[in-house]
């Protein structure tokens, strides 16, 4: 039984400090980026090299690049207009 509470106990710490780390990364990155609509991809490159992801395991569809894209689910919200292909990617280049 004393084994089976500090399986317990030691579980939710785990996944107690999993959480609280994923929080402050993300807040740190919030910070760093200013989240803005570009009006095209021109403008978009010119700051984000490789374009912009929604998510780190989105595959681009439209072929070979030369830059990995930076990746923010908020940012490419305001910029989902510029994703021709629908790949989760904006103006990949």
């Amino acid at each position: 039984m004393k084994k089976y509470i500090l399986s317990i106990l030691l579980s939710a710490t785990l996944i107690g400090s999993l959480s609280i780390s994923t929080i402050e990364v993300e807040a740190s990155t919030k910070g760093k980026i200013k989240l803005v609509e570009y009006k095209n991809c021109t403008d978009l490159n010119a700051v984000y090299k490789g374009g912009v992801a929604k998510a780190a395991n989105v595959k681009n569809k439209g072929g070979k690049t030369k830059h990995q894209p930076f990746v923010s689910a908020e940012l490419y919200k305001l910029n989902s207009k510029s994703d021709r292909d629908k790949d989760g990617i904006a103006c990949e280049k």
